[in-house]
């Protein structure tokens, strides 16, 4: 990135340039992203070619002013944390499904960032809902964040066999859970953006992903609750998790939540499209 890119996704997260790469610089930057660059899959539904590549990410999410999912958005923060001078790394999950089961290879992109100050931590802004913060990636107990009551452990060899299956943990494998239950296994080693090309065209085209099948725009609203627009079912969850859900019925309805909400423009309201590509 260069630095004129580096002042405008700072400009979009509304942060001044931080003098130092320490661990509270990035939970400020880690919190304003959640809140301010929705997680979303409306590229699958709109026709919209995604590529992993840093220059068409950052034309996305800054330029565009656009969100994603985690390959999109992990990618960019992962792009922004490196130019500010965090040392990043890319790391691959695989994420719990039904009844335990894990994703395909590549089916998360996550970062384990190292600042100035010492440690190491995980952050995560293209998981949906998680944690509002970075949890700290070397620590085994309780992590307690707005997001929930979080927990980096050890893979054992049959951590996913005792939820019902879904593939061995290799060496060094962590598994990352939220008030007790396994969100997804991480691998440690570094990987770079274009490993995930075959995730991202997978999640993107088979009928069998979640994403295919559905639409979501969501963010981190600044009181701590989330807000969630699934078609034209708009969900506002409060910090204490209770909801309030309402159909919106027209297609300018719609339209308006999503640049008044979310900040994000659109030509037209976008569709699920259905079955789409390989199974």
């Amino acid at each position: 990135m260069n630095s004129a890119q580096v002042d405008a996704y700072l400009h979009r997260l509304g942060v001044a340039h931080p003098a130092w790469p320490t661990v509270e610089v990035l939970r400020e930057l880690h919190l304003r992203h959640l809140r301010t660059v929705p997680f979303e899959n409306l590229s699958i539904h709109l026709g919209e070619e995604i590529v992993l590549e840093e220059k068409r990410l950052l034309d996305k999410v800054v330029v565009g002013r656009r969100g994603g999912f985690c390959y999109e958005l992990n990618g960019a923060f992962g792009a922004l944390l490196a130019a500010l001078g965090f040392d990043v790394d890319l790391l691959a999950g695989r994420v719990y499904g039904d009844e335990g089961r894990l994703g395909i290879p590549y089916d998360h992109l996550a970062l384990r960032v190292r600042t100035v100050d010492g440690g190491e931590w995980l952050a995560d802004v293209g998981f949906g809902a998680h944690s509002h913060y970075p949890l700290a990636f070397e620590e085994r107990g309780e992590q307690r964040d707005p997001g929930g009551t979080f927990r980096i452990v050890e893979s054992g060899p049959d951590a996913a066999g005792a939820l019902g299956g879904g593939g061995s943990a290799g060496a060094g494998d962590l598994d990352v859970l939220r008030d007790g239950k396994r969100e997804y296994r991480l691998e440690t080693r570094p990987r770079v953006l274009g490993d995930f090309t075959a995730g991202a065209w997978w999640h993107s085209t088979s009928s069998a992903s979640h994403f295919t099948r559905s639409l979501v725009c969501s963010r981190v609203t600044e009181d701590g609750g989330r807000i969630t627009l699934s078609g034209r079912a708009l969900t506002v969850t409060a910090p204490d998790g209770t909801k309030e859900v309402r159909e919106l019925e027209t297609d300018e309805e719609v339209l308006g939540v999503y640049r008044e909400r979310f900040g994000v423009e659109l030509g037209r309201v976008p569709t699920v499209r259905g079955r789409n590509g390989a199974d």
